[in-house]
């Protein structure tokens, strides 16, 4: 089964007008405006000339009964939108393309792009993204009062986890966070970094654990002495070692379990 077009998938906003003297419908007016988007325009009024300039076909493909509205059109329509039913309508868009195996969903914070305006803060937004789709599944709005460590919880809440890998940078990289993906069904990788630095400290200790265990491991294999023995054509166990030689390999030794001692302390 094919993935629905992305006009198609307009058709089910619901639509926030009154019956009464609507002259265009909905999935058009969405349509001209996502259509204006992909074609670089900045602004309405610029999708608005768009519309004008491609004249009766454009109008005709989109749904149009007569020409496209006026930018004074696009801005009433557009304000009396839901915003979390847009943002409903394009995730089930993006859903319906990803491929079977799509099982990584990054998130990632950003400021919308144009919302600043003079000394008011501009919109910040949390996203989930899919590599695979390159679109975002969902994004919500980091609220003045909060974070975006919080955000992502929202968000985690309305996204399916089960059997999804979750990246994120340092600031995600909290136990309540974690614990929502484990929850779902899913694993993380998040990033480290030295705003945390008992976490930080307790990762390189234990990396450096497992270092340090397999330098030991490497150091008592029992295989070690049998494949030199069979390289050289001679038994090692008949070989008498020089002084040196036994030193040496006795000092590797005690320094790599010394190594082992230390980063097991540490943790």
């Amino acid at each position: 089964m094919s993935a629905p077009a992305l006009y198609d998938i307009l058709a089910q906003l619901p639509d926030p007008r009154s019956r009464h003297g609507r002259r265009h419908s909905l999935q058009a007016l969405v349509g001209l405006v996502t259509f204006g988007l992909l074609m670089g325009c900045k602004s309405l009024e610029a999708i608005a000339q768009l519309g004008r300039d491609y004249g009766a076909p454009l109008a005709h493909a989109l749904g149009f009964r007569r020409k496209t509205p006026a930018k004074s059109t696009l801005s009433r329509s557009l304000r009396r939108l839901d915003p979390q039913a847009v943002e409903n309508t394009l995730a089930r868009w993006v859903a319906g393309r990803l491929p079977a195996d799509a099982a990584v969903t990054s998130l990632d914070g950003k400021a919308l792009r144009g919302s600043r305006d003079g000394t008011v803060p501009g919109q910040h937004l949390v996203a989930a993204y899919a590599p695979h789709a390159e679109a975002v599944l969902a994004q919500v709005r980091v609220d003045a009062k909060t974070n975006e460590h919080k955000a992502a919880l929202r968000l985690l809440g309305i996204l399916p986890l089960a059997g999804k890998v979750v990246l994120g940078d340092a600031i995600f990289c909290q136990r309540d966070v974690a614990d929502r993906v484990v929850r779902g069904g899913g694993d993380y990788v998040f990033t480290v970094k030295g705003n945390q630095p008992g976490l930080a400290g307790d990762v390189e200790a234990g990396f450096a654990f497992e270092a340090a265990a397999r330098q030991v491991a490497a150091a008592f294999s029992p295989g070690r002495p049998a494949a030199a023995a069979r390289a050289d054509g001679a038994d090692d166990r008949q070989r008498a070692r020089p002084a040196g030689e036994a030193a040496a390999a006795d000092d590797h030794a005690a320094d790599a379990a010394a190594a082992v001692a230390g980063a097991g302390a540490g943790l």
